[in-house]
């Protein structure tokens, strides 16, 4: 008996250990554990996609944990844990014992939800509820644990009940949770009872919810099936929720049609086996006439680079060549100059002849020889009155120009084989937290893939190595890149096995510090009557209404009307950081920069109801004043933009000319601020240029911080992240 459990065991690890490939999750690498269903319908394991999540949300995390004190406005919560996916399983009054409350979206900044699906490798947004929203794949859980069961075939699952030593497991029941051998079930199930209608199936470790409950209504059984968004919903999200105009059909209905789909196309895999079995040695001989072939395009390859290596070789000899016969000729000249020269020292060469010469007492003797001597001496003296080199000493003429070959060699590829070289966007391309690369090719339908290709510029022009990135779309966002840096981009097309010659470079800088997230504060300071903030709190706008108007007829008495601040709701307090924004073309005027929290709700709870002429809020400056002295009651630091131009603020230091001190408004605004240095400078975002910079007091926490009169428009920019792709499966 005992042998033939064990042939039995041995079989299904035969036959379960075929599907192995199934059952692992594309992230880990490791079988599934609590997998989750994406939306693009692949699975995922909840610790893996939690994760994921994590990692692209680090640096905002980082920046709340840093900020997170008392003065800053907003709360941060913990993420919900694997309690919350499990709640299908408990009743309502249970998980109102526990203290669950649950995570609001409007209690918190927007976590990231967008991440690229390890399996099909597309864009995947989870939406407000993030992981909350995934339904639990119970059938893939349930496939993995027999699985695990096959493989630990010697190793069976043992009664639960049974008094040492216990006995193996011949069932388990799914409402009790437990495993009973044959004798304690029937004890524990009597004949006749309630327990008797308990469910049981095989022996498991793996205890799943008898009934599906609703992500969005957890008190709700699932029940129905929307055949527009292909996921199971419950009757209150038919007749109020997400899906009360979709088209709905029953789960038994659902289940009987895709029960009969999948049976369908599995009886004619079934049926193909014989054409599946040749297509697969088919499949052998093209695996082995693609080896030979490789290999063979690998010899002529290293050929043709053989025959350019000999050409530089030759070359490179004519080259040092030439290069040595000018140097030796040179250096000749200049040995025959300095033998002339030690002549003239005093006992040598020409002047201790000269000196012999001088004893000859024969006048006629003398006067023969003396006179052809003395025009010799009289060029020597000559020469010592203009030094001239008898050669030059350098190689100018001699230097090798390689541009063109360089250029050549760089676009070293393969002959043309009609794929098109794609461009790159400029327009569309663009970098802050993350790198948007966005191309576009001639002809879009030739192109299988593409790889995207960048690498870090050093100051130095080190060539460092290009990483690659395979790519499905004409679009990729690239993140981990180092601050303050410049990277070169390149994109070439794939049609089959054959690419294009690469695009060309586009190069990027990237922002001066980590970017900053943050929104819009809508309870600290915020004037409801002259500010209108959008729904995602990214946006403010003035709206100058009848309160303007009346504030207005100030003016008549020397007073200007007031401006609505509005600060970011995250503090700073230390390290460095950079964010960005638009100011929208119509803005009359528009203040940026910092607030430090220290007077600031003094500030906020007694506003400014009108503004002297004299007094320019810029950095708290009086720009009526030459000698430029701060202003301790102020807790601003700002520059002014409007009328589509940025205004630098008056420094003792600087010109303070209005032709210098008025720049063309950017398109992009950035911000960075340097807690350990005490420093806030304001950047040109399309250049990464600096435009103004100053000291700022950071000893307390520092705020993001805006001010608008009139008409005007604050769009803060959006940091760059994957897109949600919509799925177009079949049912």
């Amino acid at each position: 008996m005992e042998g033939k459990l064990h042939r039995q065991r041995m079989g299904k690890l035969v036959t379960i250990k075929n599907i192995e490939r199934e059952l692992i999750c594309p992230a880990c690498k490791e079988l599934f554990t609590h997998p989750l269903i994406l939306p693009c319908q692949h699975s995922i394991c909840h610790k893996c996609v939690k994760e994921l999540l994590l990692m692209l949300d680090d640096s905002f995390n980082d920046v709340a944990s840093d900020n997170s004190n008392q003065s800053s406005p907003r709360l941060r919560l913990p993420s919900p844990s694997m309690d919350k996916i499990d709640r299908i399983s408990r009743p309502a009054s249970q998980r109102r014992s526990l203290g669950w409350r649950g995570w609001k979206r409007n209690s918190l900044t927007p976590r990231t939800t967008t991440f690229p699906c390890p399996g099909c490798e597309h864009d995947v947004d989870l939406g407000e509820r993030g992981i909350n929203g995934l339904f639990r794949n119970f059938t893939l859980e349930t496939i993995v644990e027999r699985y695990r069961q096959a493989a630990r075939a010697a190793t069976a699952i043992m009664c639960d009940l049974c008094k040492p030593p216990p006995q193996e497991s011949t069932k388990s029941c799914m409402d009790c949770s437990a495993s009973y051998c044959n004798e304690c079930f029937k004890i524990y199930h009597p004949w006749g009872t309630v327990k008797a209608q308990h469910e049981y199936v095989g022996p498991t470790t793996n205890f799943r919810p008898k009934i599906l409950m609703c992500p969005e209504h957890e008190t709700e059984r699932i029940n129905m099936y929307c055949e527009l968004c292909r996921r199971p919903v419950c009757h209150l999200c038919k007749l109020g929720g997400n899906h009360s105009n979709h088209r709905v059909t029953t789960m038994s209905s659902a289940y009987k049609t895709l029960k009969e789909k999948l049976s369908k196309d599995i009886d004619y895999l079934i049926g193909k086996e014989s054409q599946v079995k040749s297509q697969i040695s088919e499949l052998d001989l093209l695996m082995k006439e693609t080896e030979c072939n490789g290999e063979r395009a690998k010899e002529d390859a290293v050929t043709h680079f053989e025959k350019l290596f000999e050409i530089l070789e030759e070359r490179k000899a004519s080259v040092l060549k030439a290069i040595d016969a000018s140097k030796k000729l040179r250096l000749d000249k200049f040995q025959t100059q300095m033998e002339e020269y030690q002549g003239l020292l005093e006992n040598n060469g020409l002047v201790g002849y000269a000196q012999e010469v001088l004893k000859e007492t024969d006048q006629s003797c003398f006067v023969q020889t003396a006179k052809q001597l003395h025009v010799r001496i009289q060029k020597a003296t000559e020469s010592l009155k203009s030094f001239r080199p008898a050669a030059q000493t350098s190689f100018e003429d001699y230097v090798v120009n390689t541009c063109k070959q360089t250029e050549l060699l760089g676009e070293l590829s393969f002959f043309s084989s009609g794929v098109d070289v794609p461009e790159i966007n400029e327009e569309q391309s663009k970098v802050y937290n993350n790198a948007l690369i966005s191309w576009h090719h001639p002809e879009k339908d030739k192109a299988d893939s593409y790889v995207l290709e960048y690498r870090k510029i050093n100051r130095d022009e080190e060539m460092l190595p290009w990483n690659e990135i395979e790519v499905c779309g004409t679009s990729k966002v690239i993140s981990d890149l180092e601050s303050d840096c410049n990277y070169a981009f390149r994109v070439r097309a794939y049609k089959g096995s054959i690419c294009s010659p690469c695009s060309r470079e586009l190069i990027l800088h990237t922002p001066p510090a980590p970017v900053f997230s943050f929104l819009f504060d809508e309870k600290c300071g915020y004037n409801n009557e002259h500010l209108l903030l959008n729904l995602k709190r990214d946006r403010v706008e003035s709206r100058a209404g009848f309160n303007l108007l009346l504030a207005a007829e100030r003016i008549q008495v020397g007073y200007y009307t007031s401006l609505d601040y509005i600060i970011g709701d995250v503090g700073i307090t230390k390290g460095k950081h950079f964010w960005a924004f638009r100011v929208e073309p119509y803005s009359y005027l528009v203040k940026a920069g910092v607030a430090s929290s220290d007077k600031l709700q003094e500030w906020l709870r007694s506003p400014r109801d009108a503004v002297s002429p004299r007094y320019e809020q810029d950095s708290g400056h009086d720009s009526g004043s030459e000698d430029t002295c701060f202003d301790s009651s102020q807790p601003f630091t700002l520059v002014t933009i409007g009328m589509k131009k940025f205004f630098i603020p008056k420094s003792p230091t600087s010109s303070n000319e209005p032709e210098n001190r008025v720049l063309p408004m950017p398109a992009s605004i950035g911000v960075l601020l340097d807690c350990d240095k005490g420093s806030v400078a304001f950047y040109d975002v399309d250049h990464m240029r600096c435009l103004y910079e100053r000291q700022v007091d950071c000893s307390h926490a520092m705020y993001p911080a805006f001010a608008l009169m009139g008409s005007g428009g604050v769009q803060l920019e959006e940091s760059i992240t994957a897109k949600y792709l919509g799925y177009q499966e079949s049912m």
